[in-house]
């Protein structure tokens, strides 16, 4: 059972009390590494937003459908982001730098209220999630050569646990499980329904997903 008090959700004029309380749950949360812990050879840095965006009628998430064209991950729903340049100071510019890059997100929109473990993907990336809050309003838009589509998802479907199931998956000759969850008929799964997920337990919110992967 969780003990933590439950997820807070914005009331209507207090955003700057929601973000103080944000920043608090992830300063205070363990943040250990997830995903595929194997012993990847030339593990990549990258680094994608978490970005929250508080609406009078519901927070909602934004995620994109990554272009077709792209040689990894290609047509998967993911959070903005990429790997990490030589020339960004560190995750949080280079999380910066690629939502401005991928969907014209103006970085003075975003605000940074922390960032969770690190994750790792079967492909060989270590990708460091940066949560922030954005302020509504922006006009985004798809940078046709990396993203197919912009999508803004409720979070309180995308951070609910229960509302996740944990599949089996063959990806490269290999079977694995991993979490699927499905909003607005919008299919997530794998590194970022995973990193949804670590969001939802730094938060405090509890319950389990659906385990399908046990006959």
């Amino acid at each position: 059972m969780n003990s933590r008090a439950p997820v807070q959700w914005p009331a209507t004029g207090d955003i700057a009390g929601w973000k103080n309380w944000l920043k608090q749950r992830l300063a205070q949360a363990q943040q250990q590494p997830a995903g595929d812990m194997s012993d990847h050879h030339g593990q990549r840095p990258a680094a994608v937003l978490i970005a929250l965006v508080p609406y009078p009628d519901g927070t909602r998430i934004i995620l994109t459908e990554r272009s077709h064209a792209l040689s990894n991950h290609a047509g998967q729903i993911s959070f903005p982001g990429g790997r990490i340049d030589p020339e960004d100071a560190d995750a949080t510019a280079a999380a910066i730098r690629e939502s401005w890059e991928e969907i014209a997100l103006p970085p003075d929109s975003v605000q940074v209220v922390g960032q969770l473990g690190v994750y790792h993907t079967v492909t060989g990336f270590v990708i460091t999630p940066i949560v922030a809050v954005i302020t509504p309003g922006a006009a985004l838009a798809a940078a046709p050569s990396e993203v197919a589509e912009i999508f803004e998802l409720p979070a309180q479907t995308l951070l609910d646990p229960t509302r996740f199931q944990r599949r089996w998956i063959e990806r490269r000759g290999v079977r694995g499980r991993t979490l699927f969850v499905e909003s607005e008929g919008v299919v997530v799964w794998g590194a970022t329904a995973g990193m949804l997920m670590l969001l939802a337990r730094a938060l405090g919110v509890g319950g389990e997903p659906q385990d399908q992967t046990v006959s």
